[in-house]
C-alpha cells in the first residue's frame, strides 16, 4: 500500500536509513568493474557491477517533438504509429553497422559502437555510417510514407563521441534495474544535443580521430570550441565538428 501523501512519519524515516546502509554494504562488497571489449548485455553483469570499454556513445533525438500535437486520441495514435515505423528502422540500422541500443527515451535513442574483433573498421566510422544510413533512410522513405500517409515528417539530429567509458547495471535488485553508461564520453554526447540543429550529426573530437582523412579533409567542419568542455592533457577547449556528408542515391 502506498504511504499518505503526506510528510513520512519517523518510523518510516528509521525504515529508510536502515535500507540506505544496507544498500551501501551490498553495493561495496559487490560492486567492480572489469574491463571489457564488447558492449554486455543485462543479463551479462551482476547488479552494482560495470564494464570498462572504449566505445562510440551516439545520441538521436527528434526535433521539436513536444511541438508536435498530442492532446485527442487521434493525435497521439497518429504519434504512436510515427514513432513506430521510425523508431523500428533506426535500432534495425544501428544494429546492421554493430551497435547496440541501450534504451528509447521516448522521442530518441541512445546507442553504443565498439570495434569488433578482426574488423577493419574503427567504432567511430561505424557509427558515422549508421548515421548517414539513418538520414538517408528517413529522407528517401520513412517521411514520403507518413506525408502520404497525411502525418507529420519525422525530423532529427544525431551526436557522438567516443572515448573509455563504463557500461553498468544499477537500481533495486529483483525490482527495477537497468544498464546505463558512466563517463564524461557519455555525458558529452549527450550535452552535444544542445549545439545540434535539426537534420545534423555533430562529433567529438574522440570521433573525429578516428575517421579515414579523406572523410575529416571533406565532410568535417568546426561548429564550436565553446562547448564549456576541456581536454583533460592540455586544458584546451574541446571541440565540437559537423558532419556534412550523406550518401549519395544508390546505382545499382
Amino acid at each position: 500500500m502506498p504511504l499518505n501523501p503526506d510528510r513520512p512519519n519517523l518510523a518510516y524515516v528509521r525504515t529508510q536509513i536502515e535500507r540506505v546502509l544496507k544498500s551501501i554494504e551490498q553495493i561495496t562488497s559487490r560492486g567492480s568493474v572489469a574491463q571489457g571489449r564488447v558492449v554486455p548485455e543485462r543479463n551479462d553483469i551482476a547488479i552494482h557491477t560495470g564494464r570498462r570499454l572504449d566505445a562510440t556513445v551516439m545520441f538521436l533525438d527528434i526535433s521539436d517533438f513536444s511541438a508536435r500535437p498530442s492532446v485527442t486520441q487521434e493525435q497521439q495514435q497518429n504519434i504512436l504509429e510515427t514513432l513506430a515505423l521510425f523508431f523500428t528502422e533506426m535500432i534495425r540500422v544501428i544494429e546492421d553497422y554493430g551497435g547496440v541500443v541501450e534504451k528509447n527515451t521516448g522521442d530518441g535513442l541512445m546507442a553504443y559502437f565498439v570495434r569488433g574483433a578482426g574488423s577493419e573498421h574503427s567504432a567511430q566510422q561505424q557509427s558515422v555510417s549508421a548515421a548517414l544510413t539513418m538520414f538517408d533512410i528517413a529522407g528517401r522513405v520513412i517521411n514520403p510514407i507518413l506525408e502520404r500517409s497525411g502525418l507529420q515528417p519525422v525530423s532529427f539530429r544525431i551526436t557522438m563521441d567516443h572515448g573509455p567509458i563504463t557500461i553498468a547495471r544499477v537500481g533495486a535488485a529483483q525490482r527495477f534495474n537497468g544498464i546505463v553508461a558512466i563517463g564524461s564520453t557519455a555525458n558529452i554526447a549527450s550535452k552535444m544535443l544542445a549545439f545540434a540543429s535539426p537534420d545534423t550529426i555533430l562529433i567529438g573530437e574522440g570521433v573525429l580521430g578516428g575517421l579515414p582523412d579523406a572523410r575529416r579533409q571533406i565532410f568535417v567542419r568546426l561548429q564550436t570550441r565553446d562547448t564549456g568542455w576541456v581536454r583533460v592533457a592540455d586544458g584546451n577547449p574541446y571541440g565540437f565538428f559537423q558532419y556534412t556528408g550523406r550518401w549519395l542515391e544508390p546505382t545499382t
